[in-house]
C-alpha cells in the first residue's frame, strides 16, 4: 500500500546532484575526442546511468562509432581499447567533480521534510566508490547526507541490474520490497527499480533526459519546456515508471498524495 512506504532510493547526478547531469557527459565526449573520434551529446548520453565502464563500451559499441573507430585504427574497438577508455575516464571525472557535485536547488529541504514523514534516504550511482568519496562530502556540506550510499563497483553488475537497490533496502533495513521509491533521471535507473521489486518514480527536468542546466532551463519558454517534459514523462511511462515528477523537490507531495489516495480506498 501507498500508506505503508517507508523508504526513497535516489540516484545521484541528474536526480540529486549535478543539474542537467553535464558532468560525466564532458567526460565522455573527452575520452573519445582523444582518440580521434568526435561522438555526439546524444551518444554520450545514451547509456547514462550504468556503470561507466559498461557506459563506454555501449558508446564505443554503437554502430556509427565502431565504423568510425575501424576507419581510424583499422578494426573495431577491443576490450582493451575500452579498458584504456575507462582508465580515462576516472581521473578526469575526479577533475570536474566539484562542480558535478552542486546538490540541485530544494533537494536538502525536500530531504528534511521526507525524513520528516518518517523515511530513510537511500541512494545508488553508476559512479565507483572512488568518485563518491569526492562528492558525498561536497553534497554533506549542502545539507545533503543520504542514509546510504551504493556505487557500481560494489555489487556484481550496476543498472538496470536490481542489486544497487537491494543493497540499499539491505542497508537501510527496510521491507517489503514494494514499501520502496526508486527515484531516477535515466530509463535503465526505472528497470533496475522494476528488476528489484520496488515502485519506480522518473524524473524530467534535472537530468540526463532533458540534459539542460538550471540556466538553460530558466531561458526557455514555459511553452516549450512544457513540451519537452511531456515527452520524457511520456518515455519513463512507457519504461514502466509508476509516478513521474519534474524534480526530487516534488517528492514530499507525491508521497502524501500517495499516502492520501491509500486511506481514501480503506
Amino acid at each position: 500500500m501507498a500508506s505503508m512506504i517507508k523508504a526513497i532510493i535516489l540516484d545521484w547526478a541528474g536526480t540529486t546532484v549535478d543539474f542537467g547531469s553535464r558532468a560525466p557527459t564532458q567526460i565522455f565526449l573527452e575520452i573519445f575526442q582523444r582518440r580521434g573520434l568526435e561522438i555526439t551529446i546524444a551518444e554520450a548520453r545514451g547509456p547514462m546511468g550504468r556503470a561507466k565502464h559498461e557506459h563506454i563500451e555501449m558508446v564505443a559499441s554503437l554502430p556509427r562509432v565502431t565504423e568510425a573507430w575501424r576507419e581510424l585504427y583499422g578494426q573495431p574497438p577491443t576490450d582493451d581499447d575500452f579498458l584504456s577508455m575507462y582508465e580515462d575516464f576516472l581521473p578526469l571525472q575526479k577533475e570536474i567533480l566539484a562542480e558535478g557535485s552542486n546538490v540541485i536547488p530544494g533537494i536538502s529541504e525536500a530531504m528534511r521534510e521526507l525524513r520528516g514523514m518518517g523515511l530513510k534516504i537511500g541512494s545508488s550511482t553508476g559512479y565507483t566508490r572512488e568518485l563518491m568519496d569526492v562528492v558525498v562530502p561536497l553534497a554533506s556540506a549542502q545539507g545533503y547526507e543520504p542514509d546510504a550510499v551504493v556505487c557500481a563497483d560494489e555489487v556484481t553488475a550496476g543498472r538496470p541490474a536490481p542489486w544497487m537497490n537491494l543493497r540499499n533496502a539491505e542497508l537501510l533495513n527496510v521491507y517489503p520490497l514494494n514499501s520502496i521509491l526508486v527515484v531516477d533521471d535515466t530509463v535503465v535507473g526505472i528497470e533496475a527499480g522494476f528488476h528489484a521489486g520496488m515502485k519506480t518514480v522518473g524524473v524530467t527536468m534535472t537530468g540526463n533526459e532533458l540534459g539542460l542546466s538550471l540556466e538553460e532551463v530558466q531561458q526557455m519558454s514555459p511553452e516549450e519546456l512544457h513540451a519537452r517534459l511531456q515527452l520524457i514523462e511520456q518515455r519513463f511511462l512507457n519504461a514502466g515508471a509508476d509516478y513521474v515528477v519534474s524534480s526530487v523537490v516534488e517528492l514530499p507531495e507525491l508521497v502524501r498524495s500517495m499516502r492520501s489516495a491509500s486511506l481514501d480506498l480503506e
